[in-house]
């Protein structure tokens, strides 16, 4: 029976059989049915049911109610069975309640695999497979998954599939923008935008269609936007591929017009004009009129993945002549020392996806010579494709240099030092001076200085109350004393924007600050918050950025590196001796542990983990912060 039974959690919680819908019960049931969903083909503890259900306040007879809830089960799922026939699809084992379904069966697992195969079969240069699977992939959202059912659990699970889904958007994007598709992607891009607002490649995206949909004016916003919000909720700048971008978009560089269509091919092209630079995608029937070179163009390389050295023709060294121009080739030579390199540009669209032959092609021969006899050709924009096809260099510049200096530098690294230093002095002087009158004119100017909302909030505030005394002032009549209250007032005010106002721009200097939070500090809590910091930069940057994890070896402890992720541990590719230190658990625990990962494969979840393993959520929970649950790297290719 359990071939016929499907599950939907992505969106409303609904389940079939054959074509009959299921009535899936009362809401802890549904969420005892979604534990096990979540881990179906493997048994889940009922401890680990009971903490995951009931978060907060468990039931004093929590096995007795799980045991419940699962006889209701049962019986929706295994309707013709009779009460004294063993469980076929729900049953109970030794490690728990098990759920022997096919992980097909669920559309969640349906969605991750489809997701998979399309970035599998982008990577392979399977457009048009890699289009179909992931449109298929996310038309089986429905929405939110497990509404209505709250907790660390599922919180965790939520997090994970919303995630995927952002990657298979942007994946859709990229494809879909290699197709010349960016007049109608601009509408969905700007809802992905408000949905996702720091996800870069987002960003990426929707500028680059905006351009080549002749909107520069609404390119460049949206840039400015996006830099605005990465300064003032983070202290950090847009990647140097989205920098390069809005560059290129100034000086309207003529490479980030979407390609031109391929034209039909001719019986036999003359050698000399099958590749002229007029266009990139595919092969001219008859030859075309040079096209002048820019002077910042970007060098064209061979998109086939496959070609060989001896169907290629070499590039020369180029040299960009632009300081921000992002080498293509791979013995391109930045103009400037510390220029970091962009993803590489090249194949179909100029998005890094491998060339697929055309119709004018025979199977095989997508190698192109890289250069024609009149020069370069100007290369598509290129887009920070999804990892595994991202290469290292494409990690922001920018962004390694704001997570290598301490937390509390963030608002250290806008201006000089002398800056702060005078500005904090005559703030504060003028706060001191003016009795308090002017301190919401200071407070106005960090604001703009930062472009704080906060700080403008609370400029509004002292400006409010100074206005108040002042009309207080102006309409008591001259021969009457102020009241006991009206002096009061007085009192609080001036005191509020007088002196509490000067301590308060005092404290706007990230110095001052950072010297008096260390007085309510102990050296151990400054340690333990910075690694904390330290970790949440280090999952940023494997978010958005998956190169960063064998650049800089994150969650790597037994590597040699320079880059301080916090103590984070990758589960999946630590040898045994860094499973045999993690905190808080038992010899035989971090064993098992070792062991599990060898004979079943590598970890998931800390859910998985756990379930895996027989820990208790006591002793896997603290663990959460600490593990990286990373699919392993693919083995490098051997050189051919």
């Amino acid at each position: 029976m359990s071939e016929a039974l499907r599950f939907e959690i992505l969106g409303p919680q609904r389940a079939w059989y054959a074509d009959r819908p299921l009535d899936l019960g009362p809401g802890k049931q549904r969420a005892v049915l979604a534990v096990l969903l979540l881990a179906a083909g493997r048994p889940v503890p009922t401890g680990q049911i009971v903490d995951a259900v009931w978060p907060e306040e468990p039931p004093a007879n929590g096995p007795n109610v799980v045991q419940k809830y699962v006889a209701g089960l049962r019986r929706v799922l295994e309707p013709d069975r009779s009460p004294r026939t063993p469980a076929q699809v729900l049953a109970l084992t030794d490690a728990g309640y098990l759920l022997r379904i096919p992980p097909d069966a669920v559309d969640a697992v349906r969605f991750e695999r489809g997701v998979q195969r399309a970035r599998q079969w982008h990577a392979a240069g399977r457009i048009e497979d890699a289009l179909a699977e992931v449109t298929a992939a996310l038309e089986r959202w429905q929405g939110e998954p497990f509404t209505g059912f709250g907790g660390p659990y599922f919180d965790a699970a939520r997090h994970r599939l919303v995630e995927l889904r952002a990657v298979a958007l942007e994946t859709r994007t990229e494809l879909e923008l290699a197709g010349g598709r960016h007049g109608e992607l601009v509408g969905r891009l700007v809802e992905q935008v408000a949905e996702f607002p720091v996800r870069e490649r987002l960003r990426h995206q929707l500028m680059l269609a905006l351009h080549r949909s002749g909107r520069q004016a609404e390119a460049l916003a949206a840039y400015r936007d996006f830099a605005d919000l990465l300064r003032e909720e983070y202290g950090i700048e847009p990647g140097e591929a989205l920098q390069n971008l809005h560059r290129r978009i100034l000086r309207a560089d003529p490479a980030l017009l979407p390609p031109s269509p391929p034209a039909p091919a001719a019986p036999s092209p003359a050698p000399a004009a099958a590749y002229a630079p007029s266009t990139v995608s595919a092969p001219p029937a008859a030859p075309a009129a040079p096209t002048p070179v820019q002077p910042d163009a970007l060098p064209t390389e061979p998109t086939s993945p496959t070609a060989t050295p001896a169907a290629v023709p070499s590039a020369p060294d180029a040299v960009p002549s632009a300081p921000d121009a992002v080498p293509s080739a791979p013995d391109a030579v930045p103009s400037a020392p510390d220029a970091v390199p962009a993803p590489r540009v090249g194949g179909v669209g100029g998005t890094g996806l491998p060339h697929a032959p055309t119709a004018a092609e025979p199977e095989g021969a997508g190698a192109r010579p890289a250069l024609a006899a009149t020069g370069p050709a100007p290369a598509p924009a290129s887009i920070p494709p999804a990892a595994p096809p991202w290469d290292g260099s494409a990690i922001p510049h920018a962004l390694l240099v704001a997570m290598s200096a301490p937390p509390e530098a963030a608002a250290a690294r806008r201006s000089p030092g002398w800056v702060r230093i005078t500005a904090t002095l005559v703030g504060t002087a003028t706060a001191l001076l003016s009795f308090g009158s002017l301190t919401w004119a200071v407070i106005l100017g960090y604001a703009l200085w930062r472009r704080s909302w906060r700080l403008a909030v609370a400029g509004l505030g002292y400006f409010l109350l100074v206005l108040s005394v002042f009309v207080l002032a102006v309409s008591a009549p001259e021969s009457e004393e102020p009241t006991d209250g009206e002096t009061l007032y007085f009192v609080v005010v001036l005191g509020i924007c007088w002196l509490l106002g000067a301590v308060h721009v005092l404290l706007l200097n990230p110095t001052v600050w950072a010297a008096v939070g260390g007085l309510f500090w102990s050296g151990r809590q400054r340690t333990a918050e910075q690694r904390r910091l330290r970790r949440e930069q280090a999952r940023y940057l494997l978010h958005h950025y998956p190169a960063a994890r064998a650049e800089l070896r994150i969650g790597r402890p037994d590597l040699l590196r320079s880059y301080d992720d916090g103590g984070l541990v990758d589960v999946n590719a630590v040898p045994d001796p860094v499973l045999a230190s993690l905190p808080g658990l038992t010899a035989d625990q971090r064993r098992q542990i070792a062991v599990d990962r060898w004979l079943r494969g590598p970890y998931g979840s800390i859910e998985e983990l756990a379930a895996r393993c027989a820990l208790p959520l006591a002793a896997a929970e603290p663990l959460r912060d600490v593990l990286l649950f990373l699919p392993p790297e693919p083995p490098a290719a051997r050189p051919s």
